[in-house]
């Protein structure tokens, strides 16, 4: 059997093993914990001499693992395995010096160790109690006290670090039983072994100090990891804080030891400095452990000063020590924060922080982002305790107006590029994203820094500002472009200042002092013409400067015109992260300034002539979301040309403004869509032949044209806004060209539709508002486009959402067209919900398409269009229309949906019950409907909770509910008792509810007020459902 199980697990170990085989020894192994020789045959594997490979001892220590781990294994058992792992670990790791060569490998070792930490679990409570005596034992060659056998100490500390991470690591997750049985062997440990574990650490250390510095680094690990759960005055003695610190101020050469140890040396430190204790305690052991000096010693080593600026800097050096200061000053805040009615540990505490703060900016203002982030942390506590206590207690007011200056003057300078860095190569994409994020944060703390003193901060950064545009306006090329960009990118972020008031200016003056200052800031900014910097960053920065401030032009409109003739020479930059920005910055600011500028929006047109041409590439992967907003790779053809359309929306908005007179506007939008219709023209048979390039282009040249009519009106039918006016008839005539143009193309092509109808339906919803009525006549065609037998859900959702609006805009005049195109329109829908889901996708878009459905017939109910849905000409299909509603209506799987199917019923109950009733007969407008929605409607109100999979206690469930009330509540208020009858002889009764229930029902319904009755109805369906 012993020879079966080790030839099994050589074969499941070996990965050129035939496949079979190697599944049956897998399965064989897996069943050696079940069987009642497992433990004997794995121990003779694991200590049989000559010995067994590595795998198959570490396989023998899994399995035994295993069989400690069992609830059924057997005291006896536990015993035996105790006393044969403690004699092989005795004959392996406590023998005389020549017995070292048969020590096991770290791997194996590791893996003993945990057996013996399992076993420590189980037998530690009652029977093994002198489990760390044992293992301590093995420590000390024979006749020794002194720790001095090292095969035995690594053992040792191996087993004292896996038993940390079975019973005290916080990071592992753990059932409430696991939590209470590893608390209860902490506590059994302080009671037993833990001073003399303690006192085992600072032996070893002093053994093996200078000779072994693996064993060194393993007794610190450990301590660092059992310091948070042992009492600190045990570990923390005299004795091992010299030996710590001596470590880590070690400055010998020598490779084998003082650098790794140093380090595991400061991650101890860290490690202690981190554990729970109260406030006044923790200033204390920061003070006991020279913590302070220590840092200072090490800032001013050659390693972290002298060789600073060179290659050889100990960068992971200063990481630790970085964590060390982040960890120490953490702690002096939280006992500042505690400390507000105790007067002699708040001067404690406001002393270590005058002495911690210049080792905090020492690392903040690293050259190295890694290292300056580790401080990160600390200074936000620190700021953040001095926005919250400044006030509140005067000492704290008095550190916090001498501490705040230099703490500004470190971040607004690591704020700037490094001297190495370069901006827009490729190669330093990710640096680039990293220095961003770090600006982010650094941008937290300045903003903290605003809000304890605002003066202090608006000084800081005017001067910085006003001082680098002095310098470029003195001599431009001794200005650094990093200079440059960081007192715009400053200037950027004093607008979270400046306009906190909702602009720079309230009736032509400053809405604050901040804005005040800004507005200086943009003074100098346009006067000194930073903008002639060739560096792509300033030249970015100035454009998105002049966006975010544009209500600077707006009291100031004597600079656009030398400003937007800056923008023009910016969005023609060669380098492809500045054009596809500056394109999208140069709409925006034309956007917000376009009264300004009708005077020159030839002159625009001519200079942007040259970037408007649209050559389409065919991207790898065709996407049906070519949203311009999206964040895409600025290098890919798709990105390219969604920024390219911010051109032609801008160059729409400025050639509409009402400076421009309506024969010039007519002459732009030629100018403009006179070639794009010569490129239509070009590509459009080859489109129709399959081309696909040709089809990418025809896709372009619709967006464009789509987009040109977006920037050009800002009119939406029905709008009542005073400042959106319908554009001028000769305009609109412009643009039926376009849209004749773009149906062209959907009845034309017949491949690819679906790019094509992406492009339409886009152009479509721009459309609407620059074409206004004229567009009904075209309908039908937009229509028999965009809802081919091919169109997706997906589609079909996104264009009943298009036509809501064209429905609600043109109210007054759409009921012909809409008669006419009714019926073949809900053919289509009915066919897309009829179809199966094939997916999770398919399932999303099948309930949106619902969804899109029920609102369309929400928007002509709502918008007194309802006489189309019963009118001659689609009153065949009217059935169809009920029948698809009830169905949504009893769908339990989709409540939204449904839901929404009992408004669209609650609402043709008010379009056609007539008027209000209590007594009498009904009087509905549309007739026979009394009687129609009694016994159509009303028992879909109990047909949804009587479905199998209805949960009454679903929230949105329960809102389908509510709507069912309300549809119950509006027939009563249209029929009166007719209902109450009906639902007393016939609905309710044929449930199978008793009499009291109907007339407690009925009393509802007939008594209560809809929100009543709404509660009353979920409660009563929650009852029914128990």
């Amino acid at each position: 059997m012993e020879a079966q199980v080790e030839n099994a697990i050589e074969i499941a170990s070996n990965p050129t093993a035939d496949r079979n085989l190697k599944s049956q020894a897998l399965e064989f192994i897996s069943q050696l914990p079940s069987q009642p020789e497992s433990q004997r045959i794995c121990l003779s594997l694991f200590m049989r001499e000559p010995r067994c490979s590595e795998v198959v001892r570490h396989t023998a220590l899994d399995v035994l693992d295993n069989v400690v781990g069992s609830a059924g294994t057997d005291i006896s058992t536990l015993r035996n395995l105790q006393d044969s792992l403690m004699t092989y670990a005795r004959s392996t790791y406590s023998t005389a010096a020549e017995a070292q060569a048969t020590v096991d490998t770290p791997n194996l070792q590791n893996k003993l160790a945990q057996t013996f930490t399992f076993l420590f679990v189980v037998l530690y409570p009652s029977e093994w109690l002198s489990f760390m005596g044992d293992i301590l034992a093995l420590t000390a060659s024979s006749g020794h006290s002194t720790r001095d056998h090292a095969p035995g100490v690594v053992f040792f500390l191996r087993v004292l670090i896996q038993i940390h991470d079975e019973i005290a690591d916080v990071l592992l997750s753990r059932t409430p039983d696991e939590r209470k049985k590893g608390n209860e062997l902490k506590d059994l440990i302080r009671e037993r072994d833990a001073k003399t574990i303690a006192a085992s650490w600072q032996e070893i250390l002093s053994q093996w100090k200078g000779k072994d510095s693996k064993i060194i680094e393993l007794c610190l690990a450990t301590i660092g990891r059992w310091v948070s759960w042992v009492d600190i005055s045990l570990v923390i003695t005299e004795t091992l804080r010299d030996q710590l610190l001596e470590l880590v101020i070690s400055s010998s050469p020598n490779a084998n030891g003082p650098v790794p140890v140093r380090e595991t040396a400061l991650t101890t430190l860290t490690e202690i400095l981190r554990k729970k204790m109260n406030p006044d305690y923790k200033l204390e052991l920061i003070e006991f452990l020279k913590i302070r000096e220590v840092v200072a010693h090490l800032v001013s080593s050659p390693a972290l000063a002298d060789l600073r600026t060179t290659s050889q800097y100990d960068t992971d050096l200063a990481e630790s020590v970085g964590q060390l200061v982040n960890h120490s000053l953490s702690d002096v805040v939280r006992a500042l924060e505690s400390a507000e009615d105790q007067i002699p540990m708040m001067m404690q505490a406001v002393s270590m922080l005058k002495g911690f703060l210049p080792l905090v900016l020492r690392f903040f203002s690293d050259e190295y982002d890694e290292i300056c982030s580790t401080v990160i942390p600390c200074l936000s506590d620190l700021l953040t305790l001095f926005r919250k206590k400044r006030a509140s207690i005067p000492m704290l007011h008095e550190q916090s107006a001498s501490m705040l200056a230099p703490i500004l003057d470190a971040i607004i300078i690591k704020m700037r590029y490094d001297e190495t860095s370069s901006w827009g190569n490729e190669d330093a994409q990710t640096d680039e994203a990293e220095f961003q994020d770090l600006r982010k944060r650094l941008h937290v703390l300045q903003q903290t820094i605003a809000t304890v003193d605002q003066n202090l901060y608006q000084d800081k950064l005017s001067a910085v500002v006003i001082t680098t545009f002095e310098n470029f306006q003195r001599d431009a090329s001794r200005v650094d472009w990093r200079d440059l960009d960081l007192a715009m990118h400053e200037m950027f972020l004093f607008g979270e200042q400046g306009l906190k008031n909702g602009g720079l200016y309230s009736k032509s003056k400053p809405t604050s002092p901040a804005a005040e200052r800004l507005i200086g800031m943009m003074f100098r900014l346009v006067e000194t013409d930073i903008a002639s910097s060739l560096h792509p960053a300033v030249q970015l920065q100035y454009m998105e400067i002049c966006v975010r401030y544009y209500h600077f032009f707006d009291a100031n409109p004597q600079f656009i015109s030398a400003t937007l003739e800056r923008f023009i020479q910016i969005v023609h930059h060669d380098h492809v992260k500045v054009r596809t920005r500056s394109w999208y910055l140069f709409h925006r600011f034309i956007k917000y300034l376009r009264q300004h500028l009708g005077d020159i929006a030839q002159t625009v047109i001519q200079a942007l002539s040259d970037l408007l041409p649209i050559k389409a590439e065919i991207p790898d992967e065709v996407s049906d979301n070519s949203d311009m907003s999206s964040n895409e790779d600025q290098q890919s053809p798709s990105a390219r040309f969604d920024s390219q359309l911010y051109l032609y929306e801008a160059i729409g908005s400025i050639c509409s403004t009402r400076g421009v007179l309506v024969a010039n506007q007519v002459v732009y939008i030629r100018t403009v869509i006179g070639p794009l219709f010569s490129d239509f023209e070009v590509h459009l048979g080859p489109a129709k032949n399959g081309d696909e390039l040709a089809v990418m282009q025809v896709h372009h040249l619709i967006m464009a044209l789509g987009t040109l009519a977006r920037g050009f009106s800002d009119w939406t039918p029905a709008s009542t806004s005073p400042t959106a006016i319908p554009p001028a008839n000769e305009v609109s005539e412009e643009f039926s060209r376009c849209s004749e143009a773009i149906l062209l193309a959907l009845e034309t092509i017949s491949v690819s539709t679906e790019v094509i109808r992406h492009a339409a339906r886009f152009a479509f919803s721009r459309l609407v508002g620059v074409l206004g009525s004229r567009i009904l006549p075209q309908l039908p065609r937009w229509i028999e486009g965009l809802l081919s037998r091919t169109s997706s859900k997906d589609e079909m959702a996104l264009f009943m959402r298009l036509l809501d609006q064209v429905v609600y805009g043109f109210k007054t005049e759409i009921y012909d067209i809409l008669n006419t195109l009714l019926t073949p329109l809900l053919q289509r829908v009915f066919a897309g919900i009829a179809e199966p889901a094939t997916g999770t996708d398919d399932e999303i878009q099948l309930a949106e398409l619902k969804r899109e459905y029920l609102s369309f017939l929400l928007v002509i109910l709502n918008n007194s269009l309802e006489a189309v849905l019963v009118s001659e000409a689609n009153q065949a299909g009217f059935a169809s229309v009920i029948t698809t509603i009830e169905h949504l209506a009893k769908d339990a799987s989709d409540f939204p949906t449904a839901k929404l199917a009992f408004t669209v019923l609650c609402r043709m109950v008010m379009t056609w019950g007539g008027p209000d009733i209590q007594l009498g007969n009904p009087q509905p407008t549309l007739p026979g409907f009394d009687r129609f929605m009694i016994e159509r409607f009303s028992p879909l109100c109990w047909s949804l909770p009587s479905q199998a999979n209805f949960d009454p206690k679903d929230a949105q469930g329960k809102q389908a509910m509510g709507e069912a009330a309300g549809l119950q509540k509006a027939i009563y208020t249209k029929t009166g008792e007719q209902y109450l009858d009906f639902l007393r002889t016939s609905e309710l009764s044929s449930m199978g509810m008793d009499a009291g229930t109907v007339e407690e029902y009925l009393s509802a319904l007939s008594n209560s007020d809809a929100k009543t009755f709404k509660q009353y109805f979920q409660n009563l369906v929650q009852r029914s459902k128990r």
